[in-house]
C-alpha cells in the first residue's frame, strides 16, 4: 500500500501555523491551580468557556480536558495573553501545525509524487518548517509552482498555536478530589485573532485553481473552523463560505478529483451549521471524530442521538449518527476516527469492496501508530514501526459491539467497516494523530480506486 500510495498527487489547503509544544505534568497543573485557587477553577468549569479570554478560562478548560483524558482544541481570542503564556510555559519544540501543513509535511515525508499547498499567510518562519519539497503554488504571468520554502511574503503575520501534552497517569488534586488522566492527549490554545481568521484563496491565484486541479489527484482541505461570523471591515462567515465553495468547484472545474474536508470541532453552532451545509455537500469525503459527529447531529434536529454519544459513546450511535449524517449532507464517503475504533461509512454503490475499505483504514491507523512512536514520520520506512504496533486489547470488544449493532440497524443500503485502531501506549506525541489517520485513510481511498479504474490517472 504505501508504494502505491506514493504515486499520489495531493493538494492541501487552508490552514498551517506554527505550534510550539509544552509536555505539561501534575507539578505545573497544582501550580496552575493554587494560583487561581480550587475554588474558582470549579466555579470556571461549571462556566464552560468556550473562548480563553483570561487565563482562568484557560486553567479550567485544561483541567476538564485532563479529566477525561480526552484531545481539546479552545480558541485564544485575547492577544494580550501571548504575554501570560510566554511567561508561564517553556516551550520545548517548534513544529509545523494545523491541518493542511500536518498533512502536507507527512505526504511529503512519505515521498508523494507531489504535494502542493496553500495557505493565505506565508511568514518566513512558518515556510521554514514544511518539507522541503512541498510546493506552494505563486503567479507570475501564469501558475508557478515554487519550493515553498522560497515563496514566503515578508511581513505576512503569523499565527503561534500552543499544544499542551499530556500523559496517561499524570495526578494532581483540585480541592480535595483526586484526578487521574485516563487517556495521553493534548490540549490546544488555538490562536483565533481577526487577521488570521480568513480562510480563502487570494484572487491572484483563484482563476488558477482549475488548473491546480488537473496537477493532482485529490484535495484535502481543513480550516473552516477558525472562521469568524463577522468581522471588524464588514464582511462575515458567509462571505468566506462562498468564497470557499466556489474554491471547490474550480478545482474540480476541468479534473475528475476527490475532495475531502477534514472537519475539526466549531464551538459557535451558528457557523458549524453554515460550515456544514455549504461545505460538505460539495465534497466526496470527509473525517471526523464521534464528538464531532455528535455536535452535527444536534444542528441536524436529532438533540437525544447526540446526546446518547456524548454520555455513552456506543458503536451503534455512532454508526446510525454517521448514516443521517451522510444522507442529509450528500457525500460520499464518511471517515471517523475515534480513539479505539475507526470507520467507513458509504453507500451500498461505492466501487470499493468491505475488505478494500478496511485495508484503506488500516493503513490510516498505522501510519498514525508511527506517527505516535516516533513523534513525527521522516521517511516511508517509518510505517514499518506502525505495523509493529498491535491492535488495542478492546479491538475483539469493538468487533463484537459492531456485529451487534449491524443486527439493529438497516445497512442494506450502506457498507459499513470498522477497524479497530493501533494504540501506543506511551506516545511520543499525539499532536496531528487524528489528521494522519484521515490523510493515509483518504490516500490509500483515492490509490484504491485509481486501481480500479473509479478515479482518473
Amino acid at each position: 500500500m504505501i508504494d502505491a500510495v506514493r504515486g499520489l498527487r495531493i493538494y492541501t489547503a487552508y490552514n498551517a501555523n506554527v505550534d510550539v509544544i509544552v509536555h505539561i505534568d501534575g507539578k505545573t497543573i497544582q501550580g496552575l491551580i493554587k494560583e487561581f485557587g480550587p475554588k474558582a477553577v470549579r466555579e470556571r468549569i461549571e462556566e464552560y468557556p468556550r473562548e480563553i479570554r483570561e487565563p482562568l478560562d484557560f486553567v479550567a478548560r485544561l483541567v476538564h480536558a485532563l479529566k477525561f483524558g480526552k484531545p481539546v482544541a479552545v480558541p485564544l481570542v485575547n492577544e494580550d495573553l501571548n504575554e501570560w503564556f510566554d511567561s508561564r510555559f517553556k516551550y520545548e519544540m517548534e513544529s509545523i501545525g494545523g491541518q493542511a501543513g500536518i498533512i502536507a509535511n507527512l505526504l511529503a515525508s512519505l515521498g508523494l509524487r507531489r504535494v502542493i499547498t496553500y495557505t493565505p499567510f506565508l511568514p518566513k518562519r512558518l515556510a521554514n518548517l514544511f518539507h522541503p519539497s512541498v510546493l506552494y503554488p505563486t503567479v507570475d504571468g501564469k501558475l508557478v509552482l515554487k519550493p515553498i520554502r522560497e515563496a514566503y511574503r515578508d511581513g505576512d503575520p503569523v499565527k503561534v498555536n500552543r499544544i499542551f501534552e499530556f500523559r496517561k497517569g499524570t495526578e494532581f488534586r483540585l480541592g480535595d478530589e483526586v484526578i487521574e488522566v485516563p487517556h495521553s492527549g493534548r490540549f490546544i490554545v488555538s490562536a483565533r485573532f481577526e487577521t488570521l481568521s480568513r480562510i480563502e484563496t487570494r484572487d491572484e491565484l483563484r482563476p488558477y485553481l482549475p488548473e491546480i486541479g488537473k496537477l493532482v489527484d485529490g484535495a484535502i482541505l481543513s480550516g473552516y473552523q477558525g472562521l469568524r461570523l463577522s468581522y471588524s471591515d464588514g464582511k462575515d462567515a458567509n462571505y468566506y463560505l462562498r468564497k470557499a465553495k466556489e474554491d471547490i468547484r474550480l478545482l474540480k472545474k476541468e479534473a475528475d478529483i476527490k475532495v475531502h474536508v477534514e472537519f475539526a470541532s466549531i464551538q459557535d453552532r451558528k457557523l458549524r451549521k453554515r460550515v456544514m451545509n455549504n461545505i460538505f455537500p460539495l465534497v466526496d469525503s470527509v473525517g471526523m471524530d464521534e464528538a464531532e459527529i455528535a455536535h452535527i447531529l444536534n444542528v441536524l434536529g436529532y438533540p437525544d442521538l447526540a446526546d446518547r454519544i456524548f454520555l455513552y459513546n456506543r458503536i451503534e450511535d455512532t454508526v446510525l449518527g454517521g448514516k443521517i449524517i451522510l444522507d442529509e449532507l450528500n457525500f460520499e464517503i464518511l471517515q471517523v476516527h475515534t480513539i479505539y475504533y475507526l470507520i467507513y461509512i458509504t453507500h451500498r454503490d461505492n466501487p470499493l469492496t468491505e475488505e478494500e475499505l478496511m485495508r484503506s483504514l488500516e493503513f490510516g491507523t498505522t501510519l498514525a501508530a508511527a506517527r505516535a512512536s516516533l513523534g513525527d514520520i521522516r521517511g516511508p520506512k517509518d510505517y514499518e514501526v506502525g505495523l509493529r504496533v498491535p491492535f488495542n486489547d478492546r479491538g475483539e470488544y469493538v468487533k463484537l459491539r459492531f456485529e451487534e449493532a449491524k443486527s439493529r440497524l438497516r445497512m442494506r443500503e450502506y457498507k459499513v467497516v470498522i477497524v479497530p485502531t493501533r494504540l501506543v501506549p506511551n506516545p511520543v506525541s499525539t499532536v496531528g494523530l487524528g489528521d494522519t489517520i484521515s490523510a493515509g485513510a483518504f490516500t490509500s481511498y483515492l490509490t484504491m480506486l485509481k486501481k480500479r479504474g473509479a478515479l482518473p490517472g
